[in-house]
């Protein structure tokens, strides 16, 4: 199985880039699966302006940035993990960006059958409003798209190894990786 990680964090060491470095370690230590972690806020993808010109130019984004490029490689991908920071109750901006572009690609996307697994850090305690928004928005798109979510999982994490330094969190990543080296 290919799995593609999109990682919505701009901190290259913080919380969400650990949990996107320990799957990717250990989902491909323990199982055939393919593992790629891109770093969305390193790519160029302006927002989407609504201009509907993807319809007549084969479901690509006629802005000149890095949305066909990201879009291929979900498009490539068994299974997609969405890593993000809470930012004000949702995905970071970037990742939003890149979200907002599968409306480019959403034809494709719905002929394909992908799993879809979420990983969110966030300052507050988990019974926080913010994690279930995000769960919900994940839940909106894979009933538009016919994806399936495999997991979402949430962490409480302030400090840069709040989730490196927790023993309960690296057995939660674990199981995360157990769950996704089955599934391929």
């Amino acid at each position: 199985m290919k799995i593609l990680v999109l990682n919505g964090s701009p901190r290259l060491s913080g919380n969400t880039a650990y949990a996107t470095q320990e799957i990717a370690r250990n989902v491909t230590d323990n199982s055939s699966n393919t593992i790629e972690v891109v770093n969305v806020t390193k790519l160029k993808v302006s927002g989407c302006i609504a201009c509907d010109g993807c319809s007549n130019n084969g479901g690509n984004c006629v802005i000149n940035d890095d949305s066909r490029y990201i879009m291929d490689k979900i498009g490539a991908a068994d299974m997609v993990i969405f890593a993000t920071p809470v930012y004000w109750w949702g995905v970071s901006a970037q990742l939003k960006a890149v979200i907002d572009k599968f409306y480019s690609a959403q034809s494709k996307f719905k002929t394909q059958k992908k799993k879809i697994g979420i990983i969110v850090t966030g300052a507050n305690q988990l019974t926080d409003k913010q994690y279930s928004l995000i769960e919900d928005q994940f839940s909106c798109i894979c009933s538009f798209l016919g994806w399936e979510r495999v997991f979402n999982h949430s962490f409480s994490a302030y400090e840069t190894n709040d989730l490196q330094n927790s023993e309960e969190a690296t057995a939660q990543l674990t199981t995360i990786c157990e769950t996704i080296s089955t599934l391929g």
